[in-house]
C-alpha cells in the first residue's frame, strides 16, 4: 500500500493536460467499482459563483439535523483532502490511502483499453463517490462540480435535486463566451422530473433554465418568484409556500450570503420527505455555523481574505465591504491567472487602493501582465506587513489558489 504522500502524487500524475473529461471513460471504472455513487442520496451544486458557500450551508444544515452528510468540492483552500469530506471532517490521509488502493488496480486495468487514463479530476470524483459509498457510507452527500454541468464528471448521477447559485462570466473557453452558453452548459445538470433550484441571474441565463427544465418535466423553483428573500440589513426573512423562516442570520460575510443561504434552505424543504429531522431548529443552526474558508473570512481582525476569481466574485466583494466596514479604510491586495479577464477585474475595483502581486503557481500572472497604473509588490509577505501597524482593513483577493498560499501563511507562519 501507497503512503499518503505517494497516493497524492499518484492522483497528481492523471493531470488533464488537455483532455476533455468523457463519460465512456468514467463509466467504465464506475461500472467496475459497482456504481457506488448510486449508495447515496445527492445534491447537485453548478454555478459560476457561491457553490461552494451553497454546500457549506447544506453541509451543516443537513449534520445539525442529524444525518452524516458528505461534500465533494473543488478546489481546496486548506488540504487536498478537504475536498472529500463528512459532516465538514476531511477525510483522513489513512482513509484517502485505502481509498485510492480500492481503485488502484482499474486505473491500472484502464490503460489496457483504448479510453485512455482518467483526468485527475475524474479521478477523484470516482475517489469521492468510493468513499462515500463503500469506506465511510453516508446518506447525503452535496456534490459541487467541477465546471459547467453538462459535461462535468460529476455528472454521472441522479441527484434528489440540482442547484445552480448563479451564472456568470468563468471558464469562458470552455463554456462558451454568451450567458446563454454558459448557461446552456449549467443547465446540463437537470434531471427529468427532479426539481431545479435556481439563484439570481440575468434574464437571458434564466431562460435556457426554463426551457430546459420544462422539457425535462422538472419542477423550477426560481429565487425571487417560487421562493424569496427580505432582506433587514443584519437579518433576512425567507419565505416559500414550502414554509417561511423570519430574522434568519448567517456565519458568512456579504449580501449576496443571503441568496446562497436562501437556495440552501429551498433545497433543504425540499427534501424533508426524505429527511424528515431537517427542521426550523436546524435550518437556523446550519446557517449560523458554517464555515467556508477563503471566502470572506476575516482571519485577523484587519486581514480578509476573499478568493474573487471573476467578475461576479469581484462585484460581490465589493458589496460586502460596503456593507460590512463602509467607514472602515481599505487596502486590496490582488493576484489572479493569466487565462482570468484581469483587466475587467481590476476596473471594477477602481476607486479602490489597490496593490497587484504575482504568486508560485502554473498560469499565474506575471506583475508585466497587469496594467502599470496599478502598484506592484513582489511577495505579498512583505504587503500583509503593513497590517501588524494598522487597524485599516487588508483584503486580499483573487485566485484561490493565491488566497490558499497567503492562508497557510497567515495562519502557519511559514510558508
Amino acid at each position: 500500500m501507497l503512503t499518503y504522500q505517494e497516493t497524492l502524487e499518484a492522483i497528481h500524475s492523471h493531470k488533464a493536460n488537455g483532455r476533455r473529461p468523457d463519460f465512456k471513460r468514467l463509466n467504465w471504472i464506475l461500472d467496475k467499482l459497482g456504481r457506488p455513487q448510486a449508495g447515496f442520496s445527492i445534491l447537485h451544486i453548478v454555478g459560476t459563483n457561491g457553490k461552494g458557500s451553497t454546500t457549506a450551508f447544506l453541509q451543516a444544515i443537513f449534520s445539525s439535523a442529524g444525518y452524516k452528510t458528505g461534500t465533494f468540492t473543488s478546489p481546496f483552500i486548506t488540504r487536498f483532502n478537504k475536498r472529500i469530506s463528512v459532516n465538514g471532517r476531511p477525510i483522513s490521509d489513512q482513509d484517502l490511502v485505502k481509498t485510492f488502493d480500492f481503485v488502484r488496480p482499474w486505473l491500472e486495468e484502464i490503460t489496457k483499453t483504448d479510453l485512455g487514463i482518467l483526468t485527475e479530476f475524474e479521478l477523484v470524483t470516482v475517489l469521492a463517490f468510493v468513499y462515500f459509498g463503500q469506506i465511510q457510507p453516508v446518506g447525503l452527500v452535496i456534490i459541487e462540480a467541477g465546471i459547467g454541468g453538462r459535461f462535468d464528471s460529476t455528472n454521472v448521477i441522479t441527484p434528489l435535486a440540482t442547484i445552480c447559485t448563479s451564472i456568470g462570466y468563468d471558464h469562458t473557453e470552455t463554456l462558451g463566451d454568451r450567458l446563454e452558453d454558459i448557461a446552456w452548459q449549467k443547465a446540463g445538470a437537470i434531471k427529468p422530473n427532479r426539481p431545479m433550484i435556481l439563484g439570481s441571474m440575468p434574464r437571458q441565463a434564466r431562460s435556457v433554465f426554463e426551457r430546459e427544465a420544462q422539457g425535462l418535466g422538472a419542477p423550477l423553483y426560481r429565487l425571487g418568484q417560487e421562493f424569496q428573500i427580505k432582506d433587514e440589513m443584519e437579518v433576512f426573512d425567507f419565505i416559500s409556500p414550502l414554509g417561511s423562516l423570519e430574522n434568519l442570520h448567517t456565519s458568512l460575510l456579504g449580501p449576496h450570503q443571503k441568496n446562497n443561504a436562501a437556495l440552501a434552505i429551498q433545497a433543504s424543504l425540499l427534501l424533508r420527505f426524505d429527511f424528515p429531522k431537517v427542521d426550523e431548529l436546524a435550518i437556523r443552526k446550519g446557517l449560523r455555523s458554517a464555515t467556508w474558508p477563503g471566502r470572506g473570512e476575516l482571519v485577523r481582525p484587519n486581514i480578509l481574505l476573499d478568493g474573487a476569481h471573476n467578475p461576479q466574485g469581484i462585484q460581490a466583494l465589493i458589496e460586502l465591504l460596503e456593507k460590512e466596514f463602509p467607514d472602515r479604510p481599505k487596502h486590496l491586495l490582488f493576484a489572479g491567472l493569466k487565462r482570468k479577464d484581469l483587466a475587467k477585474m481590476l476596473e471594477l475595483l477602481a476607486g479602490q487602493d489597490v496593490t497587484v502581486v504575482s504568486f508560485d503557481f502554473p498560469g499565474a500572472a506575471d506583475l508585466t501582465d497587469y496594467p502599470d497604473t496599478y502598484a506592484q509588490i513582489p511577495d505579498f509577505r512583505t504587503w500583509l506587513k503593513q497590517a501588524e501597524r494598522s487597524t485599516d482593513l487588508f483584503v486580499v483577493t483573487g485566485s484561490l489558489y493565491f488566497i490558499s498560499d497567503v492562508r497557510h501563511y497567515l495562519l502557519n507562519g511559514r510558508d
